[in-house]
C-alpha cells in the first residue's frame, strides 16, 4: 500500500543569486499534481549545469516552472493529477523535470517520465534524462550524425560529454573529444573516444583537420572556440550549440560557412515545449534505454552528495574536476 505525500517536505531554495554556499534546506509545501502531472517522491536528484547558472542568477526558470533548482530525478510515482493514464502510485521512473529537482517531491508532466531500464537502479536512473535528452535532440536529431560520421564533443568528461561519447559510438560514429587533463583524456579514450585531445596541450582544429574534419560538433563553449570548430568542421559538417562557458560572442567568417555549406545550429532543452520534451522521451524509450539495457551506454558517476550537502555538489561542479555526474541521494 502507497502511502499518501505529506504537507510539508525538505527543498533545497537558492536564498539569493550567488556562490554555492546560497543554498539551503527549508521546510516547504509538497506540490500537488495537475492535470497530466505526476508527482514523484525522489530518490535521487541529478546535479547539472543549469543547476549552477540557475543559482547564480544567470538561467532564470521558466514562468510555470518551480523556483527550486534540479532538472532531473529518479524515484516512485507518489501521486497522480487527473487526465493520467501512464503511471500509477508506486511505479519507478527516472524523469526530466521543468524544475524543483532538489526536494522530496517533485511534478512533471506524465510524459517526461520513463521507467527505470532492465538492468539500472534508481542511483543510475537520475543521471541519464538531462544528458540524454540534450544529447540526443541536439546530436542526433538537431546535428543528424550517423554512423560512419566524425564526432567531435568538447568536454568530453562531463556528463553530457562522457553519455555524448558513448551514444555517438553506440551508433556507430567515429568519437574525438577534448578534455582538460591527462586524467580526463584517458577517461574520455575509455568510454569509447578514439582520441582525446588535453585543450591546454594541443589545438583541436588541425587534429580534426587531418582526420578530414567532424561532421558534426557539439560544443559548450562557446567563445573563441566558435571560429575554430569552424574550421575544425568538414565541409556540410554540423555545429551544435548548447551552452556558452566561454561567452555568446565570436567573429565568424560566413563566407566560409557559405562556400563549405556549413550548418551552424543549437538549442536550450529547458525552454521547449512539453510535447517536444515529450517527443523525446518516446526517442529516448525507443533508441537510447535499448543502449543502457546492452551496457553500451552507461551514466558515468563521479560522486555522490545528501540533499543537504547540495552546496558541496555544487562545489564539486565549480571545480571542473569532476569526470561524468554528481549525483544526491534524497530518500
Amino acid at each position: 500500500m502507497t502511502l499518501p505525500p505529506p504537507h510539508v517536505m525538505t527543498a533545497i531554495e537558492i536564498s539569493e543569486p550567488g556562490g554555492p554556499e546560497v543554498l539551503r534546506p527549508v521546510e516547504v509545501t509538497v506540490p500537488v499534481p495537475k492535470h497530466g502531472e505526476i508527482l514523484i517522491r525522489v530518490a535521487y536528484a541529478g546535479v547539472n549545469r543549469p543547476d549552477a547558472l540557475q543559482r547564480a542568477g544567470l538561467y532564470a526558470p521558466p514562468p510555470t516552472a518551480s523556483p527550486l533548482p534540479g532538472l532531473e530525478a529518479s524515484g516512485w510515482v507518489a501521486a497522480v493529477g487527473p487526465g493520467v493514464t501512464r503511471w500509477r502510485e508506486g511505479d519507478e521512473v527516472t524523469a526530466l523535470l521543468p524544475g524543483g529537482g532538489y526536494a522530496e517531491y517533485a511534478i512533471t508532466p506524465e510524459d517526461h517520465a520513463l521507467p527505470l531500464p532492465e538492468g539500472i537502479g534508481l542511483r543510475e536512473a537520475a543521471c541519464l534524462p538531462e544528458t540524454c535528452f540534450t544529447v540526443w535532440s541536439n546530436v542526433m536529431l538537431r546535428g543528424g550524425l550517423r554512423a560512419g560520421e566524425r564526432f567531435l564533443v568538447h568536454g568530453g568528461a562531463s556528463g553530457i560529454g562522457t553519455t555524448a561519447i558513448q551514444m555517438a559510438r553506440a551508433l556507430g560514429a567515429r568519437v574525438f573529444a577534448t578534455a582538460g587533463s591527462a586524467e580526463k583524456c584517458a577517461a574520455c579514450e575509455a568510454l569509447g573516444a578514439e582520441r582525446a585531445i588535453n585543450y591546454h596541450t594541443e589545438d583541436f582544429v588541425p587534429l580534426m583537420r587531418a582526420e578530414g574534419g567532424a561532421h558534426v560538433i557539439l560544443d559548450m563553449v562557446g567563445g573563441d572556440y566558435m571560429p575554430r570548430n569552424v574550421k575544425a568542421l568538414a565541409d556540410e559538417g554540423r555545429l551544435v550549440q548548447i551552452a556558452f562557458l566561454k561567452g555568446t560572442k565570436a567573429e565568424l567568417n560566413f563566407a566560409e560557412v557559405m562556400m563549405r555549406r556549413l550548418t551552424i545550429t543549437g538549442s536550450t532543452l529547458r525552454p521547449q515545449s512539453d510535447l517536444a520534451k515529450a517527443r523525446y522521451a518516446r526517442h529516448l524509450a525507443k533508441h537510447v534505454w535499448p543502449m543502457v539495457e546492452r551496457g553500451t551506454l552507461r551514466p558515468v558517476i563521479d560522486s555522490e552528495f545528501s540533499l543537504v550537502d547540495a552546496a558541496k555538489a555544487h562545489w564539486r561542479i565549480e571545480s571542473n574536476g569532476h569526470i561524468g555526474k554528481i549525483v544526491m541521494k534524497v530518500a
